[in-house]
């Protein structure tokens, strides 16, 4: 099984993965952008503003998620922000075709929360990360209609990512931990 966290950057889905794992049973999270970094040197000469553009990573991710979970066993969080339908369309199509269950949720809040948090999870030195995340708040709300049809959205304004996790473990099925 998969769980993908999708939702812009602050909504929490880093943190959300964290609690999520620890109530899931045989769960791991799999950070889908490392397969992105993976291919940076070995597709310099394909510009790109996203690593996701690259169809290889796409691919990459669907045969590297199935093979792990084919090891393995036991659930995949994987809390990568796709906001091109498209490539969510690609991935979750890939994934379906390999037999794996996939449960798409959106961790979402509101524009002046996501600000806030942004800032204030930041480190002083990484001021240009803030400002790319800024950048792409208006690309998220681009892309909510898709997402509100293809995924459950979880609304974690007054909500800790504790209960986001819980909440998605009661929609998964899944006995806890």
């Amino acid at each position: 099984m998969i769980v993908w966290l999708n939702g812009t950057f602050g909504a929490g889905k880093t943190t959300t993965t964290k609690e999520l794992t620890a109530l899931l049973p045989q769960s791991r999270a799999f950070d889908s952008e490392e397969v992105g970094y993976m291919l940076r040197d070995v597709l310099s000469s394909v510009p790109v503003t996203n690593f996701q553009e690259w169809r290889p990573w796409r691919g990459l991710v669907v045969e590297t998620a199935a093979q792990v979970l084919g090891y393995v066993g036991g659930a995949l969080v994987i809390p990568q922000t796709v906001l091109t339908e498209q490539y969510w369309t690609e991935i979750r199509a890939g994934l379906e075709n390999k037999g794996i269950p996939v449960h798409h949720f959106v961790l979402h809040t509101d524009r002046d929360t996501l600000v806030e948090r942004i800032h204030t999870d930041s480190k002083p030195e990484s001021s240009g990360a803030v400002q790319w995340r800024l950048d792409h708040l208006s690309a998220y709300e681009d892309a909510l209609p898709w997402l509100r049809r293809e995924a459950t959205v979880i609304d974690t304004t007054e909500i800790s990512p504790a209960r986001a996790a819980q909440l998605i473990v009661d929609s998964v099925g899944a006995a806890p931990a």
